[in-house]
């Protein structure tokens, strides 16, 4: 099998560098679609195709992927320029995340997802029982995917979170198959990357329904953070807790940090001027966030964290202003479709957000996520 598998990643590498990428230029500038919040996405339209352009978020002067997306049914058009052709819409995807699973699933094309990876953080019931089935390959873990599965699957694309500097995806890429780099949760704000869905519409033949997805939700977003920025209390939030030796804190233009701004709210580490987490000993955050006075933490657990539980979790827990006014609230992954469905429905933790930290709007209670810990 080593020898069969050498040969096919040969092979399969030398005919992708001659048949998966474009090398001319296209005559024309095409029409742009234009991105609202989506820093790091550019589309432009062709008559026979659409060119999608990927900004390196490390590197913003640089370019991380270009994609010529060509209709399945359709001829190959001449002239296509410079990027990776991908023909849509996909029908065959090996897709690494339970986000993007989520996501392809409530478009309406979990049929084209035929392998998955980390399979055990799966929550939705039809993607469980598909993996149950066989229907859905276990490809194994995102970091050391399984090869000869993903060999027998033959994906017509691998969707994948991409990091900095990263090489655990070296094998993978040996295989020719065209990688989609899903940089979504590299937006420095929710409905940017929320906007991503647009992109992943197109991919499966579901665009109308990705738009009007994210029309609905940048709508209700914006009705939500209106209503917020009236607010004239705006109270301090501290995010999760100490996990190990560090405590990971949202940084100042980070996703999480723009929507406690957006719910009318201070985060006490905005001046980190970070796009993710900035990680912080537990000792810093209570200094520099004592007298915060809301409290949203995470976790994944059996049963519901109590109060108690997190004053005990840490000794730095109970010494926050939020635990000792029982302002604490709590949501549990295990349970809660919280990773699934908050990256391109941000509204909703918006909302639960607002609920939480305005208590003097008495008519407005969201629930979707957080409750308070008891």
């Amino acid at each position: 099998m080593r020898i069969f598998l050498t040969l096919f990643i040969v092979v399969a590498f030398l005919a992708s560098c001659k048949g998966s990428h474009a090398s001319s230029s296209a005559e024309g500038e095409g029409e742009v679609l234009p991105m609202k919040y989506a820093e790091n996405l550019t589309v432009r339209e062709f008559p026979d195709f659409t060119e999608v352009t990927v900004r390196n978020p490390w590197d913003t002067l640089k370019t991380l992927q270009k994609y010529i997306l060509v209709e399945r049914d359709s001829e190959m058009p001449a002239g296509l320029p410079e990027g990776t052709i991908i023909k849509v819409p996909v029908t065959n995807a090996l897709v690494y995340s339970t986000v993007h699973n989520s996501l392809i699933t409530e478009l309406g094309a979990i049929d084209a997802i035929g392998g998955i990876c980390n399979s055990k953080y799966v929550n939705g019931k039809e993607l469980q029982a598909r993996l149950a089935s066989g229907r859905i390959v276990d490809c194994g873990v995102s970091l050391s995917p399984d090869l000869e599965k993903i060999i027998k699957l033959k994906p017509q694309v691998i969707m994948l979170s991409p990091f900095e500097n990263n090489d655990k995806y070296a094998k993978v890429g040996e295989l020719g198959i065209p990688i989609i780099e899903c940089a979504d949760y590299m937006e420095t704000s929710p409905l940017g990357r929320a906007e991503w869905v647009r992109f992943y519409g197109m991919l499966f033949g579901k665009q109308d329904v990705a738009d009007k997805m994210f029309a609905e939700t940048e709508s209700n977003y914006l009705k939500l953070k209106q209503i917020a920025n009236g607010l004239a209390i705006k109270p301090k939030v501290i995010i999760d807790q100490r996990y190990g030796q560090v405590w990971n804190v949202p940084g100042g233009v980070s996703t999480m940090g723009r929507l406690i701004e957006d719910a009318g709210g201070i985060n006490p580490f905005a001046s980190y001027e970070r796009s993710g987490s900035v990680p912080l000993a537990p000792e810093k955050v209570l200094a520099e966030a004592h007298d915060a006075d809301v409290w949203f933490v995470r976790y994944n657990q059996e049963k519901d964290k109590s109060l108690r539980e997190l004053g005990n979790d840490a000794p730095v827990n109970s010494q926050f202003k939020a635990y000792k006014n029982r302002r604490v609230y709590g949501c549990n992954t295990r349970y809660i479709d919280f990773y699934e469905e908050t990256p391109f429905h941000p509204d909703r933790l918006l909302e639960d957000m607002i609920s939480a930290m305005h208590l003097e709007l008495s008519n407005h209670t969201s629930h979707h996520y957080y409750h308070l810990m008891q």
